[in-house]
């Protein structure tokens, strides 16, 4: 960066290389393969544009790892910023629509249940977190995550066939 800093054509170019690389993999676990490429390259447009800002005495990838997340936080927000969106049209929607209908059916059968089977119940088969990530947001160990799922499945299970 210090060469392309000087004005250094050819170490610019390998310097952008080597970024693009590390920069896919870097987002590889952040974002679906369908927006990757983009972000990669406003990414790498935001590198070019603050480069001027590079402090050639300090390691340059903690640089370029902040300019990664902040523009993957700018992703992330126009993404909820589209949810919600579609959201406020969702809210709209027919109360006899069936979709509307299973959503209030599965509020109800969750209330059924104790409120920490509910909860790693939505987290993990209703919003898709790991095992180890709703056990990370809910203070239980892994396994009681696992336990409280079977419980509260079964439960509810019993609930329907009572109905």
């Amino acid at each position: 960066m210090a060469l392309a800093q000087e004005g250094d054509k050819k170490a610019y170019r390998t310097l952008l290389g080597e970024c693009e690389t590390w920069l896919k993999r870097y987002y590889a676990r952040k974002i679906g393969p369908h927006v990757l490429d983009d972000l990669v390259q406003d990414t790498l447009i935001s590198l070019h544009r603050k480069r001027a800002s590079y402090d050639p005495t300090r390691a340059f990838l903690p640089w370029l790892a902040a300019i990664a997340r902040y523009r993957w936080i700018d992703h992330l927000r126009k993404a909820y910023r589209a949810k919600e969106v579609e959201l406020n049209e969702e809210l709209t929607a027919d109360p006899s629509d069936p979709a509307v209908e299973a959503k209030i059916g599965l509020e109800r059968l969750l209330g059924t249940i104790p409120e920490r089977q509910a909860l790693v119940i939505k987290l993990v088969k209703i919003e898709g977190l790991s095992i180890a990530e709703a056990s990370q947001k809910t203070g239980q160990s892994e396994s009681l995550v696992k336990v409280n799922i079977h419980r509260g499945m079964k439960r509810m299970a019993a609930a329907i066939e009572e109905e």
